[in-house]
């Protein structure tokens, strides 16, 4: 599991690094692998719903095993699906990007961040920027998307269909 300091070292550096890149008050929230907050933090007029935003991007990659990234990716090719895991999930699902799964050096899961104040790409920055300043690994999805989402192989099948 991720620690408290680790998660502590996650929300200031990422807060450090929105600061110096000037991005407006900004929101992080750490989880731990069993999608309990451990760390938060949350500047100065930073708006209400980024509380919400934040955890629901952590806790959505989460759910899904992966960054949410990757769940952007499957909610531009599967709408109808990712809005069933969103009503699923109770609303802590946000399938943009800013959701980082944490990962030990076995390659274990052991928390997520979630960012929010900023454009999708530059919350996952933020994100990405308080994880490395722990030692940890950041996975923070793909932008390819996974087996069985549409996409066609040579034999004009589905990949994943026999």
């Amino acid at each position: 599991m991720i620690t408290y300091a680790q998660a502590r070292t996650i929300v200031e550096h990422a807060l450090d690094h929105a600061r110096s890149s000037q991005f407006p008050p900004m929101t992080v929230a750490v989880l731990d692998a069993g999608g309990h907050l451990v760390a938060f933090g949350r500047e100065d007029h930073s708006s209400l719903l980024r509380e919400r935003i934040a955890v629901g991007k952590a806790r959505g990659a989460l759910n899904m095993g992966v960054g949410s990234r990757s769940l952007a990716v499957r909610a531009a090719s599967h709408p109808h699906f990712v809005n069933a895991l969103v009503g699923l999930a109770d609303g802590d699902l946000v399938p943009v990007p800013g959701g980082v799964l944490v990962r030990d050096g076995d390659g274990q899961v052991v928390g997520a961040v979630g960012v929010s104040g900023h454009l999708p790409g530059l919350d996952e920055e933020a994100a990405l920027k308080g994880i490395e300043a722990t030692g940890l690994t950041a996975d923070p999805g793909s932008d390819t998307p996974a087996h069985g989402d549409g996409q066609h192989t040579a034999g004009g099948k589905e990949n994943g269909t026999p």
